[in-house]
């Protein structure tokens, strides 16, 4: 097999799996450790896949573009962001808490902090303290189902009482979005 094969087959497997290791790819691609290095160096010169503690993933899409949400590639406008910090300090950008919840369990394993606005008060929030609501009256326009962010239960729900709406915690807000996005790959909002 060829050196751009093997390189094609890889973006093929990390898009699949999101990380392989050195030493899985020399047993997949049944080629040495040292091959795998040679192969993979233009890709990491690229910036087409970065390396990770445990081996290689694909680059963050942030690096391609600074005005896009990471997850669903919208624009970046929204009053709402999340930011991801990841632990070799890349922060991705995502347009909603939607999409922010998403991305974080996708990389979970990855990330070092996520950080996003309290709906009301506009100041920046751990996601993971934060109070998540869902199913509101109040439309955006962004990705669906739409999620508010709180720091505040109480502000939460006193929102809740005239929108509408689930409160829900960070974990109990992933699991949710993921069963109604039926597992499909992506995210689900039009461009």
């Amino acid at each position: 097999m060829l050196p751009i094969e093997r390189r094609q087959q890889l973006l093929k497997r990390l898009k699949e799996e999101g990380a392989l290791s050195i030493a899985e790819i020399s047993r997949r691609l049944q080629v040495s450790e040292m091959t795998v290095y040679r192969d993979i160096k233009p890709l990491l010169e690229e910036r087409v896949i970065i390396k990770t503690s445990g081996g290689i993933s694909l680059a963050p899409i942030s690096k391609t573009s600074v005005n896009t949400c990471n997850y669903c590639l919208k624009e970046l406008n929204s009053r709402h962001p999340v930011q991801i910090i990841t632990n070799d300090l890349n922060v991705e950008q995502l347009c909603c808490p939607h999409c922010g919840l998403l991305r974080y369990k996708d990389i979970e394993k990855d990330v070092s902090q996520i950080i996003c606005r309290d709906f009301l008060q506009n100041s920046t929030i751990s996601a993971k303290m934060a109070y998540y609501l869902m199913d509101t009256d109040f439309n955006l326009n962004c990705c669906q189902p739409q999620v508010l962010t709180f720091e505040s239960l109480k502000q939460a729900e006193q929102f809740q009482k005239g929108f509408g709406g689930v409160v829900m915690r960070f974990e109990e807000a992933i699991d949710e979005i993921q069963k109604r996005m039926n597992g499909a790959a992506g995210c689900s909002c039009e461009k």
